[in-house]
């Protein structure tokens, strides 16, 4: 997200010649960070697998129970993931920056494709369990990666036909960049890897309170934030255009051009989330037994449907504000309504909630989403009122 941001700007401010330069650069700036830190974060999980893998499940069972052996070895596999991950986000945020957003789609499907095919295969023809839903993850992740490094070349080859940039020499990548110009993605991007920290520890914490009350209650709830991640990939299309187009307005001055790009973008949000919630109000029953061969998760399925339905009304205006801040790089911001929301907002009303077991667990995530929207509310309006200001 932080390469999304200034490889828009970058892109929208320079002159051809100077973009060319200035884009690639980025690229290479983010490059060397992503692998570091993937290093970095494999040898870390490797060492909290031990620690983590007790809070997901009954707190009654054994730390070698089945539950906790399967999400071991998927977590162990998974990891070998991370050096593509992260290379994936790069070259995702920065196509998307620089409005190129066919490569992303052509990315991520493949990588989701590859995984659905793989994770069929292992699971129902080589009998493999957790163990086969990783691997088929693993190779999705590196497919997308290779993908994407041969449009990175094929966008060299077109946009460099004046040898103003020399991207086959190993000495562009290799040379280590200086601390001025690395300076901005640490600070755009430590601010992006605690808001997203905590993102993450709120559906960490979301699912090990569903696993503690029982089996078919954290079924119940991934069957919900699998169709959540859904909800948000169709949302993303809509946020991922205004991260592209506010960075390079911004980029440009173009302080009339941002208000139309935040009025389109979002009543264009809005309409596709409303649509989202008729198809899930109108299909929601006969998807949900679609998604599960097990005759006793039906009935707990339906049970908490009214939530499924509501869900893209409630998390839309979080999901495209964050794409609004992303392009202008107001990540301290997105950081700082991102902990409010989990802190303030979240686990007070999880714990007032407790009485309403999973019911209770739900409207704390609902508050969650929505509190996530009012506290960059105040940003939104000064962006809307005075957009030079972030120029």
């Amino acid at each position: 997200m932080g390469t999304t941001a200034l490889t828009a700007q970058a892109y929208g401010r320079d002159t051809r010649t100077q973009a060319v330069n200035g884009i690639f650069s980025v690229l290479k700036n983010a490059l060397w960070l992503a692998f570091p830190l993937a290093l970095l974060i494999t040898v870390i999980a490797q060492f909290m697998i031990p620690w983590l893998l007790p809070l997901f499940g009954d707190a009654q069972q054994s730390y070698n129970s089945p539950l906790q052996t399967h999400a071991q070895q998927y977590i162990e596999i998974r990891l070998l993931s991370v050096p593509a991950v992260l290379l994936q986000y790069t070259l995702v945020g920065w196509f998307i920056g620089l409005g190129k957003t066919r490569i992303p789609l052509l990315m991520l499907t493949s990588a989701n494709v590859v995984n659905a095919l793989l994770d069929y295969f292992f699971v129902y023809h080589l009998n493999m369990t957790s163990d086969g839903v990783a691997w088929g993850s693993v190779i999705g992740d590196y497919s997308a990666s290779i993908i994407g490094a041969i449009c990175v070349w094929h966008y060299y080859q077109n946009s460099n036909k004046n040898n103003s940039l020399s991207l086959s020499s190993p000495v562009f990548w290799l040379k280590r960049p200086h601390w001025r110009v690395i300076a901005p993605f640490i600070h755009i991007n430590h601010q992006l890897f605690i808001r997203t920290l905590c993102l993450l520890s709120v559906f960490a914490f979301f699912t090990a309170q569903g696993a503690r009350q029982g089996e078919e209650i954290l079924a119940v709830n991934a069957v919900f934030i699998t169709l959540l991640l859904l909800i948000s990939n169709a949302l993303d299309g809509f946020a991922h255009a205004t991260e592209s187009l506010v960075g390079q307005a911004l980029g440009r001055a173009r302080a009339d051009l941002v208000k139309r790009i935040l009025w389109l973008s979002g009543t264009n949000m809005m309409t596709m989330a409303a649509l989202l919630s008729i198809g899930f109000f109108s299909f929601g029953p006969t998807l949900l037994t679609a998604l599960t061969n097990n005759p006793d998760l039906v009935p707990r399925l339906e049970a908490y449907q009214d939530f499924l339905f509501l869900l893209p009304l409630v998390g839309v205006a979080s999901y495209w504000l964050d794409g609004i801040f992303i392009g202008a790089a107001q990540t301290a911001l997105m950081r700082n309504a991102m902990l409010a929301a989990a802190l303030l907002v979240f686990l007070p009303l999880w714990w007032l909630l407790l009485p309403l077991s999973n019911y209770g667990l739900w409207l704390a995530f609902y508050g969650f989403l929505a509190a996530r929207a009012l506290f960059m509310l105040h940003g939104f309006l000064t962006l809307w009122r005075h957009p030079k200001k972030f120029m």
